[in-house]
């Protein structure tokens, strides 16, 4: 029989996946510089003293929501690999972000670009750890354009779709145009469908 962790230590994890899951969504929403401690502390209800019993500095919190969107990212292609018959399926699914998360996307941009692009201006030493999450969808893409039978520009096919992603997210949050995006969306599948037929009549 597993021994139970002590009520203590229950309670402490609990307030620290607290405080991650809000420093998530306000560095999100209001940008990393932008959110100080005691904004963190007010949101999740908790002491100034006993924030800093779980987190010294803003970037010991900054390295924990990296690792939770690392993780979330994880679990979320895991999910496509899941659900989605074929390699063109599971691209689809990322295709299609820009228009599942279109409404944070439209108010606060791309939560992996626009903290990414964040740390690249202050020159921050946790800027490699959030472009890994880029990564984590690159290596992705391009296993699956592999199976496609396009070894060849696997990776190359994986940064335009990359691009895409970025790019419309980027127009989306400025233009706020939900017509640009659906057609977007609509000539990256038709783009997406030309790439895994060109490869069936190869085989054929």
């Amino acid at each position: 029989m597993a021994s139970k962790q002590p009520r203590s230590t229950r309670d402490a994890n609990t307030t620290r996946a607290a405080i991650v899951a809000v420093a998530d969504r306000l560095f999100y929403e209001q940008g990393f510089a932008h959110t100080s401690f005691s904004d963190i502390a007010a949101a999740v209800g908790i002491s100034r003293g006993n924030f800093y019993y779980h987190f010294r500095s803003k970037d010991e919190i900054l390295d924990a929501v990296i690792g939770l969107r690392a993780r979330a990212t994880r679990d979320m292609i895991a999910s496509w690999d899941a659900i989605a018959a074929d390699p063109a399926a599971r691209i689809l699914c990322y295709i299609r972000i820009v228009v599942a998360n279109r409404g944070a996307i439209v108010r606060h941009g791309c939560p992996v670009g626009t903290l990414t692009g964040e740390l690249a201006k202050l020159d921050h030493p946790a800027r490699p750890g959030a472009s890994a999450i880029f990564s984590e969808f690159r290596q992705w893409l391009a296993v699956q354009f592999a199976r496609l039978g396009r070894e060849r520009d696997a990776d190359a096919l994986a940064m335009h779709v990359l691009a895409f992603s970025q790019g419309v997210a980027v127009m989306d949050n400025a233009l706020r145009d939900e017509a640009f995006v659906e057609r977007e969306v609509e000539r990256m599948t038709r783009w997406l469908a030309d790439v895994a037929s060109s490869m069936r009549a190869v085989e054929a």
